[in-house]
């Protein structure tokens, strides 16, 4: 297993050390909701994202990555946004997360897994378009829910004094593929040890 595959395996492992430290239902749900998110979001399933159970009716995300911020509202501008990602691999490390009855806040090293082509038009200073680089940067991830613990957008804010791109040999790459496939073996393991509809406030 290369280094790719193992993070993206593992970037979860925080989410589930903070759930077993918590106790009040509002803040455990808003947590599940947001493990199954980040599984649902690797995976592909975004039509589940924006779900009633797991969305207010009009989500704002704030996105400032590379030197293209913008602000996405609706349900549909959701949408539009994770499949705009297309086939580059995302995850996350070094959390230093929270969870409050407002939402979740976590700090984190954000990494994108991507061609050039795909870099450059988010402000990324690379040259070459059929390169495969990794990208990566400390980040702030605030999430706002709301009080049915849905989730209400995302805040990402970039540090931009972090950012670090190496080049990557595709020999070494995970690909989108089988990143789709970790994160549905994620989600069927979550739903097979707390049940269905686990994320639901108030049905566990």
């Amino acid at each position: 297993m290369n280094r790719f595959e193992q993070a993206v395996r593992d970037c979860m492992n925080p989410t589930a050390e903070l759930l077993a430290q918590t106790s009040k239902p509002l803040h455990r749900a808003i947590l599940l909701n947001f493990w199954r998110h980040v599984h649902l979001e690797g995976a592909g399933l975004f039509e589940q994202i924006v779900a009633p159970d797991m969305m207010v009716d009009h989500p704002v995300y704030r996105v400032s990555w590379g030197s293209q911020p913008t602000v996405i509202e609706g349900k549909q501008g959701v949408l539009a946004f994770y499949n705009s990602v297309g086939e580059t691999v995302l995850w996350h490390s070094a959390d230093r997360l929270a969870v409050a009855d407002w939402g979740v806040c976590d700090e984190i090293t954000f990494h994108q897994l991507a061609r050039g082509a795909d870099l450059k038009p988010l402000g990324y200073p690379v040259a070459n378009e059929t390169q495969l680089f990794h990208v990566s940067s400390r980040q702030a991830f605030i999430w706002p829910y709301d009080a049915r613990a849905r989730l209400a957008g995302e805040h990402l804010y970039e540090d931009k004094t972090s950012v670090q791109i190496e080049a990557v040999d595709p020999s070494e790459a995970i690909t989108p593929a089988r990143v789709r496939e970790i994160h549905r073996e994620q989600l069927a393991r979550l739903e097979a040890r707390l049940g269905p509809r686990f994320w639901v406030f108030g049905e566990g």
